[in-house]
Parts: structure tokens; sequence; C-alpha cells
């Protein structure tokens, strides 16, 4: 059985312009007990703060809570029902330009009935003889099998005759563990034996009859995925359990799923940087990084981006930096470890089920009572971000292209304005080129002088007014053939060095990326990270002090790796790995520049980077949302930049920004399919963007079809308000900089995270959002409006300030319109803070109140 299948669409002139997506159905089954050795009723204890709550009642069930709170569950299965169900079935991928989609080509056989033959204490005597070590005894061990049917296509008569299904019965021994791995997380383990294809003929008349009754009921009011099974499993003892898991003959499953209880009315927030949606109750959510798209879902710019590309325009779902991690409005928290495919799928009122393409399953359920209390809990386990220095978040980072004239023209017109500036971020700093698309950078990492003469003294001369310079890169090289002013092949010193990925051929797999081809770095050889810190070194003794680190999130599903490991599992890491290396190296730079004579402690370094995982936040030092249309729509535009930084808030990635303005403009030549930055967009952007970690501009794809803050008076009038009105709340910015980490709490929150108990602020998108806890802000983000409505959660025992006409706020659980022309968007502070209040007397200062 083939059981991996990559269909490249790259090179497909046109496509459907509405591709289906990936629809595997909720799987179902019967839960049958052991009633030799299980009690009706009996408290377990994992660890030294939780337990495990059996009841052989209503079917059997089990539930785990913390001894504090033994009467909440944060964990609980569904009575009469089975957890723990697995397959065996092809995946299907297919691939263009970064984006990606995973379906189940063909399920030839499906466990989805559950025993429960024992439940296990294992005491820390025990651990030699069975496992290796876990942090806190007792761990608790839950043993069984799952069985269903296989489907084989069996010849039936002469070669003539069509191949039919013949449907055999599949049994498979688990095992699932949970300990105690700090005092507010339980970890869990599933594991599953090889399926045999005939389950054991011993069997007993009892167990056969309660198995025949049960079954038949599921089989006839679900039916579908059964078939007709006849035999039952029976009970073996652990040592028979462990030994057939280990050496028995079969197939290994490769799906997993994990099926446990949820209510109706709990909504579901995290699971990464996501763009279209907070609470995604309801839903299917996919974890896999990818390209976000091009519209995703938002028309007509969606189907041209499909048509054009295949699956160019992206859906709701798809997004750089996913995360297997969620919490709920009833304070419930989980999370995956590893980095296989998993699906998420909430869409039933009752039960959550997570669908995961692997042969094991891993993660950690959480504990807490409020929001903060749950993403301080993850974040202590996956990391959090360090202290950025101080200089990045002072004013604003500009970003330009042009060349040195360019930047230093800007400059001066800026110091007319008088517009407090951090840094520019001159992305072009390797050169641009032509292609099909319009211009390109060219990807070998190091200053084009011809583009940027003199360019370490314009970094010197910005430097002398405390303007640090930011460049780019990312983790792949194109080929340099058709380049004259170069000093070093990247792309070829990588090829010699043989650090490049490579193909299931074993040749360098040369992966297509928008308008030419690019050698992607193997960031598992043990050669490539100290190559590529080279490389940042030279840019960082030019001067440079920071850096975008982009992309990372375009790994094929079918490269061959230095380390070996599955591809797809390796796509997910594949950010870690690139935020791994950026990180390194700036540690390694500050830990040779500490106390050196002459050195500003200010003079640190920092990257920003769009693509990531799970962990990423321990090693990234800044996000920024990637590449959102230059519009005003819901899944990929301004509303679409406000929900990113709220989910991802929720997700351990603390420190995050976007483009002001936004990056996507398209210019086609159709009425419909003209996307481009108009001025109002562009300053409502600024708005919003000065209340976010970085206020950074990006002139985007297509500068000359866009607005820019230099377009006009107007545009740098405004500019330099809202830089001064960042400028002002920098004070509580470093407060909150500090939390983040520490507790790993985002700058920019959504209010559920500080009203959990206010069910009103539980609907809420991007219609508004808290810096820290002491500022409300209530964004326009449609066109030509000059109104918002805004909302004062329950829960808050201050009134709430109108920073420009001083207006207070008192009536919690009430909404008001508010008058938000450009230039003053509604915010609001707490009355009587000290926040507040040093905000407002720097407003005055910058003379901007």
């Amino acid at each position: 059985m083939t059981s991996l299948k990559i269909s490249k669409k790259h090179h497909k002139h046109f496509n459907n312009p509405f591709p289906s997506t990936p629809n595997s159905p909720f799987i179902y089954g019967t839960l049958i007990l052991n009633s030799h050795k299980l009690p009706s009723h009996q408290i377990y204890p994992i660890g030294k703060d939780f337990q495990l709550n059996w009841s052989s009642k209503n079917g059997g069930f089990l539930s785990i809570s913390h001894k504090s709170e033994p009467t909440r569950p944060i964990w609980s299965t569904l009575p009469g029902e089975p957890f723990i169900s697995a397959a065996i079935a092809e995946t299907q991928v297919e691939e263009s330009r970064g984006s990606f989609v995973v379906k189940d080509k063909h399920v030839h056989s499906l466990s989805s009935n559950q025993t429960i033959d024992d439940v296990k204490i294992i005491n820390e005597s025990d651990k030699d003889q069975l496992f290796s070590s876990y942090p806190l005894f007792p761990v608790l061990m839950i043993t069984g099998k799952v069985f269903g049917v296989s489907k084989r296509k069996k010849k039936v008569g002469f070669s003539r005759r069509k191949d039919s299904e013949k449907e055999n019965s599949t049994c498979a021994r688990y095992w699932i563990l949970f300990d105690q791995k700090e005092c507010h997380q339980v970890g869990f383990q599933v594991r599953i034996g090889k399926t045999d294809l005939q389950l054991p003929k011993r069997v007993s008349p009892t167990s056969y009859r309660i198995f025949s009754l049960k079954f038949g009921r599921i089989r006839r009011r679900r039916g579908g995925w059964f078939g007709g099974l006849k035999k039952s499993v029976t009970v073996s003892s652990f040592a028979e359990e462990k030994i057939v898991m280990k050496n028995s003959e079969g197939v290994v499953n490769n799906r997993i799923c994990l099926t446990y209880s949820s209510e109706k009315n709990e909504k579901i927030f995290g699971f990464g940087e996501q763009f279209s949606h907070m609470n995604f109750k309801g839903k299917r959510v996919p974890i896999f990084v990818q390209e976000q798209g091009i519209g995703r879902g938002d028309q007509p710019i969606t189907f041209a981006a499909n048509l054009v590309s295949y699956r160019a325009g992206g859906d709701w779902s798809t997004t750089y930096a996913p995360s297997p991690f969620y919490m709920t409005s009833k304070m419930r928290s989980m999370y995956l470890e590893g980095y296989d495919y998993s699906v998420f799928d909430l869409t039933k009122d009752d039960r959550i089920q997570i669908q995961l393409h692997g042969d094991s399953l891993e993660g950690r359920i959480l504990h807490g009572n409020s929001p903060t209390e749950l993403i301080e809990c993850f974040t202590r386990s996956i990391g959090r971000p360090p202290l950025l220095p101080e200089w990045i978040i002072s004013g604003a980072v500009v970003g330009m292209q042009g060349g040195t004239d360019t930047v230093r023209s800007i400059w001066n017109e800026m110091q007319r304005y008088d517009v407090p500036v951090s840094a520019f971020w001159l992305q072009d700093w390797v050169g641009q080129r032509e292609t099909v698309i319009g211009s390109q950078l060219w990807w070998n990492w190091e200053a084009d002088e011809t583009r940027y003469s003199g360019w370490k003294q314009l970094i010197q001369d910005l430097n002398k007014q405390h303007i640090k310079v930011m460049t780019y890169c990312n983790p792949c090289l194109a080929p340099m053939d058709k380049k004259t002013n170069i000093r070093r092949h990247h792309f070829e010193e990588a090829k010699k060095l043989d650090i490049l990925v490579k193909d299931k051929n074993g040749e360098l797999y040369m992966v297509p990326n928008t308008a030419f081809d690019v050698g992607m770095l193997d960031l598992t050889h043990p050669r490539t990270a100290n190559w590529f810190k080279q490389i940042l070194r030279e840019m960082v003794d030019d001067g440079v002090r920071g850096w975008m680190a982009d992309f990372g999130e375009g790994l094929p599903v079918d490269a061959c790796l230095y380390s070996g490991e599955d591809p797809i599992a390796a796509h997910n890491r594949y950010p870690e790995l690139w935020a791994k290396i950026n990180r390194e190296f700036v540690d390694e730079w500050k830990n040779t520049h500490v106390g050196k004579e002459g050195e500003d402690p200010e003079d640190s370094l920092v990257f920003f980077m769009r693509a990531g995982y799970r962990d990423t936040p321990k090693w990234a030092m800044l996000f920024w949302e990637g590449d959102q249309m230059v519009s005003w729509q819901k899944n990929d535009g301004i509303k679409s930049a406000v929900v990113g930084l709220l989910s991802g808030g929720l997700s351990g990635y603390a420190l995050n920004h976007s483009d002001i303005g936004g990056y996507c403009a398209v210019n086609l030549p159709l009425p419909f399919f003209k996307y481009q930055r108009s001025e109002e967009l562009l300053l409502r952007w600024m708005e919003l963007a000065a209340f976010t970690t970085v206020f950074r501009t990006h002139e985007g794809n297509k500068p000359s079809c866009n607005s820019q803050f230099y377009s006009n008076n107007r545009t740098l009038s405004h500019f330099a308000r809202l830089a001064k009105v960042y400028k002002a709340w920098k004070f509580y910015r470093i407060q909150l900089v500090k939390e983040a980490s520490q507790k790993g709490l985002p700058i920019c929150r959504h209010l559920f995270l500080h009203y959990p108990e206010d069910e009103d602020v539980h609907s809420l998108t991007y219609e508004q959002f808290l810096v820290g806890t002491e500022i409300l802000v209530v964004p326009v983000l449609d066109k030509g409006k000059e109104t918002v409505k805004a909302y004062f959660p329950i829960g808050e025992r201050l009134s709430w300030k109108h920073i420009w006409t001083g207006k207070l706020y008192s009536t919690h659980g009430s909404e008001a319109w508010v008058e938000a022309p450009i230039g003053y968007p509604a915010i609001f502070v707490k009355e009587g803070s000290s926040v507040g209040k040093t905000f407002l007397e720097k407003l005055r200062e910058y003379n901007v109140l």
C-alpha cells in the first residue's frame, strides 16, 4: 500500500477557482467494559495534584480534575462512547508554491470501537520495569483494544470481472498514559499496536453476547462505517498486552482519533495565529503551516487567485503560524506535542475529536481558573519571547525601498514633520530584478552596493541620528547566474556544502516560489546553522541591527532531509528550526558584546518572522502577520489583521504586528480585480498599528499602486501624529513586553482574556481589543465610517475615559456609539489609572492631545 500520494500543482496555467476542502467524517463507535476487572466507581491519583474519576454508569466514562477543584473536570469522555479510535488510510497532499491541502485518499481499515480492559496505577517502583522516568508518580495507564473493519479488494471470478471489496474484522491493542508534568499540567500519551486482520478466535460467550447487542444497535443507528463484524475480543493480561504491542505482526495504524466531551455553549479560542475567526466552535480546524492565501474566501479575489495558481486564494483556515492549542470559555485547555498533521473537529455540540496523522499521540491538559492562568501555564511549557531591545519599540520603523538616495530623501522629508523614527527597514538591500510578476528581490543575502551605494556610510549616518538599519532574509537561495555584482554566491556555496533540501532521488530540490525556483536550506543538517550565521554576522558587522526572517512555511512534503524525519511533520517543525538559528545568532552576538567598551547597551539585535508553530514563540523575538490584502475585507485585510493579533495572542504569540496599510495589492485590468491601497485605508491602518507592539510601514508588493505615508502632506502629517501616539505609551509598552517575557501574555488582548465571565465579549472578533489591561481600542475598520460602536465589559470597576473628549463611560455591559473621525480613533483609558494618566500627559507633551 502506498501511504502517501503528492500532487504537484505548481505549473498549471488554469485551475479550479472553487477547490474542494478536505472533509473526513466524524468517527463514531461503541465502548465495551471489562466488568471483571473494572470497578463500578473509583478515583485514581495522577501525580500529587490530579485525579481521574472512573464510573461505569451510563456505559462508562472517565474525567480528570485538579485536586483543588475535584468537582470541576478539565477533561472527560462521553458516557458509553469510545475515546480512542484508529485507522489505516492513505494520505494525499496537493501542493503549489507554499499552499497545501492534506486529504485522506482511502481508508483501508477503521477501528472505531473500543474496549477498556484495565486501569492500572504505576508507581515509581515499577518504572524501571515498564517505562522511562516520569516527573511525578503515580502514573495512570488504561489498556484495551480498538476494533472495527478493514476493506480489502478481492478479485471475483475471471479477470474480466471487476474487483469487489471484502470486509474483514480488525483489532489492535492500545494504551493511554496520564502523568503529571507540573502542578497545572497533565500529560497524556496514546499508543496503538499493529492491526490484526483477523481477531482472536478465543471468545467467551458472555463477551460475545454483550458485544453483539451493543454493536448491532450502533451499526443500525450510525451505518456506513462498520460492516458485518462477527467476533469480539477478550481481555488479556498486561504482560500479554505489552508483548503483543511490541512484537505483533500486522499493519501499523497511521491515524489516531481522540474524542472527548464539550458543551454546546462552549466557546473555543486559540489554534495559533488565525485570521478569520476567534470562536472555532462548529469548525473543523486543520493544523498545518502554509501560505495564508490571497483573499482567503473574500470574493472575487479568491476566485482569481485560485484560477491563476492552484489554491493560492487559501481559505479561512490557512495560516502561516498555527498551533495545536486551544482554551475554552469553560476554562478547559489542551495542546498536542509533536509535529504531525492534525485536525481538531469541533463541528459537534457535545464533543471534540482530534484526528492525527501518525501512529502515536501526545499532549497536555491544562488546569487554570482564568484565561491568563491558562496562557501562563501553556507558555511556561512552550517558551516565551525575550525582552525586545528598547529601540525597536520607541518610534516608527520605516519600510523603504529604492536605494540610498531615496532613503536619504524620505528621511529629510520626515524630519520636517518631526516623525519619531526608530529604524529604516530596507527590504531591497540585496537589489531587485524584474520577473514575470514584477520587481522581486535577489535572494542572495548581501548588500547590493549598486543600488545602495555607500551602504556602510548610510548605516553610520543614520546611526548618528539614533536610527537603526534593518534588512531582509529568508531560508531560500536563488541562483545568481544573471547578477553581476555579487561577492559571495550563497546558492553555490550551500550547494557545494550539500546543505540544501533534496528530493526523493537524492538530487537538489529546486522549489518553485513565486516567479523563480530556489534551493531551500536543510535546517536539520549539522553544517547549516553555522554557515548561515556567518551570513548574518557579515550583515551585522556592516552595522545592521535587525532583519525580517521571512518565509519558513514552504518546505515540500516530499522533501528528503538530512535527519531522515517524516517530511510532513518536518514541514511543521521547519519554522521553529528557522527561528532557532536566527535566535541563536542573536544570543551569541549579544554574549560577545556584553560589556564591550564603546558598545551601546541598546545596540541589540532583533529579528521578526511570520511563520511559526507551537514552540516558535520560544525562539522568535517578534512576529508580524504576513501578507494581508490592502483592503477592508474580513478574511484578508485590515479586519483579519486584528483577528490575527488577538487569536495569536491567546496562543503564545505575544509580540506581533502587521504591515501598515497591508501588503498585497492586485492591479489586474478588470474592474472587480483592482485592490490598491487607498489613502483612507492607509490612515486608518496607521491608527490601528499605533496600538500594537511595533509601528512599521511597508510599501507593499506594488508600491506605485499604493498610497504611501510619504505620498502627500496629509499622509505625512497623519503618520507623524500616529507615530507620536505610539511613542506616548512607550512607557507602558516596555512594561507589557516585560510581562510577555515573564508570563507569555500578549500586548494586544481579546477582551475574553480579562472579562471571561461576560458572555457578550465571547462573540467579539475584530471590533475592539485591549492593550494590556488599561487601554481599550475600538478601531475604524470600514470604508467611509467615522463612528464606531464600543462595548464596555461587565466586570470592570472603573469607568472608561475617552481620551479625546474626556467623556466617561460608567455603565458596564453597555454599548455606545462614539465619534471617530480620521486622526481621532476611539481610544479609552481607565479613569484613575496611573497608566491612563501618564498616557494623556505624554500626548499633551507631544502636542497630540
